[in-house]
């Protein structure tokens, strides 16, 4: 059985050890005076640079520990929390994701420029680094004793054999208890194995400390804050004891006596960790055991590799209920029955292990509007809704990059600078929403600012003065803003930073297309824009609608499909020429996807429509015959069908034959083409 690298389990922990600094940063922007928000940070920080010691990523816990010192400061109170020290720390733990993913390359004098914008920020020198790791070999007093009153304390803990693998460095925990106060450790080593038992990377000694100090209890508690859940922790206040001493020497004597007849030499073998204050659970080993359990970290390879699995398991189990449907024996049947049942189960736990929280995704926007609103000067507010909304991870990933371009030209174009929103009777502050909602099978992604919204003339000017229309060629207002997705379009004056190349939008376009989503644009002169992304809710499995057209057989996505109805040879012979059917008082336009297809066969005595939603409105796809339901497995088609836009994929049914997944977008587009055609032919 192979083990995960632990430099490889490291550099997974700090990179969400990095995102929780980031995110605390950030809330930090708006509010500088959050004590607790200081304090996470602060653990953060502290937590990445002891890690980073443990596995010898040095560049890193040495730059990463002044920054540590920084909001040590801040949250001693000896300087203030401002927005310069966040910028400061954020473009520092940008440096810091540099010296995890590639310790050994070259980083220049980036370090030292950023620590003097950090001190710069801070007014004051940083304070010293720390002191070198704690010797636990003998008892040793480490600090002098004040004249000041002082609790004793009596610490006696142990950590999981496992501990140190995961980047627990024990002498730190020791070192941050010698920051305390006066303390004298003594190391248990009886449960060392023997030499030829042991594992170099599993830990045996537990430690009994003695501490003197000014602090109390929840200082010590601090000190395993990040190891509580796992380790086996008894502390105890000596009562009575001595408070004071003259000289240090007098204290180091008078606590090495505490610790010799607390812990007589003779009774080290039989040390028992002792459980007289219990630390957030009453049965230490079982939580330990269900909290290790919570979460598993899959390699995400692992993941798609039992998605696809599961889709051969599903067309094995569609074949299987095809046999036992033609067959008179009822023990094949009840087993495909059974079958069924636990494939459909396993599918959609399968579904629900690829699903992901938008949040994932909208997180990483916070820092990219906090840099542009510094870089543009614009004053910016970010506001995100639906959260929770679930998508499948491939989608997620996906999504990324077009999202940041749809954001940075919100801001760009969208948002006016503080001056012109004043004069126009807004608000100094920009908004941009970044919204998540579920709808059926798809899931709706939107993008929103308050803006000055999209030029049409600029757009149409710039289309016809790019051969991209006609001039004077008439278009809808949803077709004039849908040009600004074509290859090379741009209505920016020059070229920036952040805009002005082209190339933006037509990547969101061409990913978006590629998730066999659509994008809708709504757009307000002086009020703002929306752009939404309606995407599928996963790539891999889906329930669709099989149908029949002459002798082949096609896949409805069942999200889009609204109702069934049957199309008489007198209603069909009506709508000749008009392609409209009466539903309930309303007129639907309809496709006959023979004729769309070219099929060359007479159509069903008894044809059917299909009514699905594409969003914006409602289409009924004629179709010879409505098999019914299947649980689809998506398979890609061929580079020789890329340029074939109306079908999405493929999938195998139970007798081995291909069925064409319909993509409703692109068909109802291609119908709506081809009508218009007929229209100028006729």
């Amino acid at each position: 059985m192979s083990t995960l690298d632990p430099v490889a389990v490291f550099r997974m922990e700090a990179a969400e050890c990095l995102e929780a600094i980031e995110a605390g940063l950030l809330d930090l922007t708006h509010q500088l005076d959050n004590k607790d928000l200081v304090d996470a940070v602060f653990r953060g920080l502290h937590t990445l640079k002891g890690s980073g010691a443990m596995f010898g990523f040095e560049a890193l816990a040495a730059f990463t520990h002044h920054c540590e010192t920084a909001f040590d400061r801040v949250r001693k109170g000896e300087v203030a929390a401002t927005s310069e020290l966040v910028a400061a720390v954020l473009a520092a733990q940008d440096h810091m994701r540099a010296l995890v993913e590639r310790p050994d390359a070259d980083h220049g004098d980036t370090g030292s420029k950023l620590l003097a914008q950090l001190q710069a920020a801070v007014g004051g020198k940083p304070a010293a680094p720390a002191a070198a790791p704690l010797a636990v070999a003998a008892p040793v007093v480490v600090r002098e004793v004040s004249a000041k009153k002082k609790n004793r304390w009596r610490i006696r803990f142990s950590l999981p054999a496992n501990s140190m693998a995961n980047g627990t460095n024990p002498l730190g925990l020791l070192d941050e208890l010698r920051d305390l106060g006066e303390c004298t450790v003594r190391a248990n080593t009886s449960a060392i194995p023997p030499l030829n038992e042991l594992t170099p990377t599993e830990l045996h000694i537990s430690w009994d400390v003695m501490l003197t100090s000014e602090q109390d209890r929840s200082a010590i508690d601090d000190v395993f804050i990040f190891v509580l859940d796992d380790m086996e922790l008894s502390v105890e206040e000596i009562v009575g004891a001595a408070t004071a001493a003259p000289t240090a020497e007098k204290a180091a004597a008078a606590l090495v006596a505490a610790v010799s007849a607390a812990v007589p030499p003779a009774a080290v073998p039989e040390f028992r960790p002792v459980e007289a204050v219990p630390v957030r659970r009453e049965a230490p080993a079982a939580a330990s055991q269900a909290k290790s359990a919570e979460n598993v970290r899959v390699p995400a390879e692992r993941l798609d590799e039992l998605m696809d699995r599961v889709g051969e398991l599903v067309i094995a189990q569609s074949r299987l209920s095809q046999l036992a449907s033609a067959s008179a024996d009822i023990g094949l049947r009840s087993v495909s029955e059974e079958i069924e049942r636990l494939s459909g189960e396993l599918r959609d736990t399968m579904m629900v292990l690829r699903m992901v929280p938008v949040a994932t995704l909208f997180s990483r926007f916070r820092r990219l509007v906090h840099d542009l609103a510094r870089e543009t000067g614009k004053v910016i507010e970010l506001v995100m809704e639906g959260e929770t909304t679930e998508v499948d991870k491939t989608v997620i990933e996906r999504l990324a990059d077009p999202l940041v371009h749809l954001v940075r030209n919100s801001i760009d174009h969208g948002l006016e600078m503080p001056a012109d929103r004043l004069a126009a009777g807004k608000t100094e502050a920009g908004t941009v929403i970044l919204s998540a909602r579920q709808a059926g099978g798809e899931v709706i992604i939107s993008i929103k600012d308050d803006g000055r919204g999209i030029n049409r003339e600029r757009v149409r000017a710039k289309a016809e003065s790019s051969g991209l229309i006609h001039p004077g060629q008439p278009l809808s207002d949803s077709e004039l803003l849908q040009l600004i997705f074509a290859p090379g379009f741009s209505t920016a004056a020059a070229i920036t930073n952040l805009s002005g190349r082209g190339v933006g939008m037509d990547v969101v376009k061409k990913t978006v297309e590629e998730l066999r989503g659509a994008i809708d644009i709504v757009s307000v002169p002086g009020q703002g824009s929306e752009v939404s992304l309606r995407i599928p809710l996963t790539l891999a499995i889906i329930d669709g609608l099989l149908v029949r057209v002459g002798s082949g057989r096609y896949v409805i996505p069942l999200s889009a499909v609204e109702e069934c109805l049957e199309l008489s040879l007198e209603e069909d012979l009506r709508s000749r020429g008009r392609s409209f059917i009466s539903l309930r008082d309303s007129l639907v336009p309809f496709l006959r996807l023979r004729d769309l297809f070219r099929t060359g066969t007479k159509p069903d005595v008894h044809q059917k429509v299909v009514v699905i939603s594409t969003g914006t409105e409602r289409v009924g796809l004629v179709v010879d015959q409505i098999i019914g339901d299947h649980q689809t497995v998506i398979k890609s088609m061929s580079k020789l069908h890329n340029d074939v836009a109306t079908f999405s994929g493929a999938t195998i049914l139970g007798d081995g034959s291909v069925a064409l997944i319909l993509d409703v977008g692109h068909l109802v587009a291609a119908g709506q083409q081809q009508e218009a055609q007929l229209r100028v032919a006729g």
